[in-house]
């Protein structure tokens, strides 16, 4: 279904009337979702406004997002956003520099801020100052592709080849804009690009459209491009400060009427292959860092080198990690929900989990593996870090059981390769008759038959270091349900064995193998692929929330 969409030109503090007319919109056309550019606060913002927005006496009345613009966020919206509160019901910081997939499936890419030129390298280290880095617009490259763009400044030649801007007679020299925005533009080809105007005037700039394609990508489709800059709420020139569109997901086979090349063309650019720094990696995206890299036969081109703790999406020191997905954090290790889970809210509804339980176990340091070498420069133990993440898994296996009374049992895996980003566990719950009939072990088994990757053996270990080369781990756990549901102190007896796939490095091994095999006994076929399971942050909030009620008991953090 199509989303409508209502989006605002900065309203700097004027939130009464803004969000009033917004109801008024929004009850004859009943918007999926707003977006406000630019500033929602104003520099003298009033703050009697700002009270009865925070205590929510200034109706809001659908999901609206934003981000900062060119004024900081009002101190008491960041002490709510720091303690992860609701700011007003129904309004959501995007953040300054974020990646955001609302319930609607709409992906949001956002940029806030201008450019600041006193930091050289790197990306920002907060969320809330009205300032960004190039290495903020550089990480996300990384999005690949968004639905909308939402940024503070225009993209460097947006006007060019534009007979609007030429009619519009627009004071390009006065206008904040960049270059590397205008590369990320390019490269993620949104949809729709939204800015806030410098002044008191909108720009709608006629649709744009990529260079051509190869002859393999004509059946995709054009990527066309709609930017629209809007003025400030309520200005004095009475310029367009609201726009409202559906977003039409459909092919774009020719280019619509007016529509120009692409103001970003680079004729003399050589086509760059997208290195490390563009990839970005998926926070808890199932291990599968590698994309779609295809070994090329007569190539041999290096590696570009993995990416390092400040870009690794399992890392605690990333400016960019998820928080709001955290669930626990140890000294060696921590605990996180998955990114797009397999199994859904409802998978275990009726066995007493109100939550997927697809969780991730992350030891802090930045490994690519378990094993004494990759610690040594850290100089932590591995035995130690293995011991907490194993404390991890059996305090999840025993809130799993007892949550379900006894019905359910649980899954985890460990895929251990030399060239492994950052190691961790994946833990998912499974019917215990699964368990006790042999179902999940036979899952492994065939899949593992059927693509021709080897035979699971059954091995207890520990670390890497007691198995040579690379391996897939899997725990199978489960207490048998009728004694657990007596409840006598001694427990239900325990159903518990480890396999060892041992990975030929001439196969190609796909990273999703655990994940497949799990999809079909759990009958979720259609949730395989991670990045096709949409689940906004509220969604991701609200299985956090249920999770750690859960957990309580057994987290031995607290």
């Amino acid at each position: 279904m199509a989303s409508k969409i209502f989006v605002f030109g900065s309203i700097n503090g004027q939130l009464q009337s803004a969000f009033s007319k917004l109801s008024t919109l929004h009850a004859k056309n009943v918007f999926s979702f707003a977006i406000v550019t630019g500033n929602l606060f104003g520099e003298g913002q009033d703050d009697d406004q700002l009270t009865a927005l925070l205590a929510g006496e200034i109706q809001i009345p659908c999901p609206t997002y934003f981000t900062v613009g060119t004024v900081p966020l009002p101190a008491q919206v960041i002490e709510r956003i720091e303690k992860d509160e609701e700011i007003a019901p129904n309004l959501h910081y995007l953040g300054k520099r974020s990646v955001t997939k609302t319930s609607e499936g709409v992906r949001i890419v956002t940029l806030g801020g201008l450019l600041d030129p006193a930091i050289v390298a790197g990306q920002s280290k907060e969320q809330y100052l009205p300032f960004h880095t190039e290495g903020d617009i550089k990480s996300l490259r990384g999005a690949n592709n968004g639905d909308i763009l939402l940024t503070t400044v225009w993209p460097s030649n947006v006007w060019k080849n534009s007979a609007k801007a030429r009619e519009q007679n627009l004071i390009t020299d006065a206008i904040p804009s960049s270059q590397a925005i205008a590369d990320l533009c390019a490269h993620l080809k949104p949809r729709y690009h939204f800015t806030m105007s410098p002044d008191n005037f909108a720009f709608e700039r006629e649709p744009f459209f990529p260079e051509s394609r190869g002859e393999e990508d004509k059946d995709k489709g054009l990527d066309v491009t709609r930017f629209i800059s809007l003025a400030p709420w309520a200005n004095t020139a009475k310029a367009k400060s609201m726009y409202a569109f559906t977003l039409n997901r459909e092919t774009v086979v020719s280019p619509p009427v007016g529509s120009t090349l692409t103001p970003f063309y680079k004729p003399a650019a050589a086509a760059q292959k997208r290195t490390a720094d563009d990839a970005g990696f998926s926070r808890f995206a199932n291990g599968n860092h590698e994309g779609d890299r295809r070994r090329r036969k007569h190539q041999r081109r290096e590696r570009s080198p993995p990416p390092g703790p400040e870009r690794c999406f399992f890392c605690l020191s990333n400016p960019n990690l998820p928080t709001h997905m955290i669930c626990s954090i140890g000294e060696e290790a921590y605990l996180a929900t998955a990114k797009g889970p397999l199994p859904s809210a409802e998978t275990f509804k009726s066995q007493g989990l109100d939550f997927p339980g697809h969780l991730i176990i992350t030891p802090t340091p930045h490994i690519p593996s378990l094993n004494v070498a990759a610690l040594a420069d850290s100089g932590e133990d591995v035995k130690k870090t293995f011991k907490e993440m194993t404390r991890f898994r059996e305090s999840l296996q025993g809130m799993v059981s007892k949550q379900s009374k006894g019905k359910l049992g649980a899954v985890t895996w460990e895929i251990n390769r030399a060239r492994n980003i950052h190691v961790h566990w994946q833990f998912m719950p499974v019917p215990v008759e699964m368990v006790r009939k042999g179902l999940v072990e036979a899952g492994f088994q065939i899949l593992a038959k059927d693509t021709n990757i080897g035979k699971f053996i059954s091995k207890e270990f520990e670390t890497a270091d007691e198995v040579p080369g690379d391996y897939l781990r899997v725990w199978v756990w489960a207490e048998e349900e009728d004694d657990a549901e007596k409840g006598g102190a001694e427990g239900g007896q325990i159903i518990s064995k480890t396999l060892l796939l041992q990975i030929d490095e001439n196969v190609r091994f796909d990273l999703q193998f655990p994940r497949k095999v799990m999809a079909k006994l759990l009958g979720e076929e259609g949730r395989v692929i991670w990045q096709d399971v949409g689940q906004s942050v509220e969604e991701e909030s609200k299985d956090v929330a249920a999770f750690r009620a859960a957990f309580k008991e057994w987290d031995f953090t607290l």
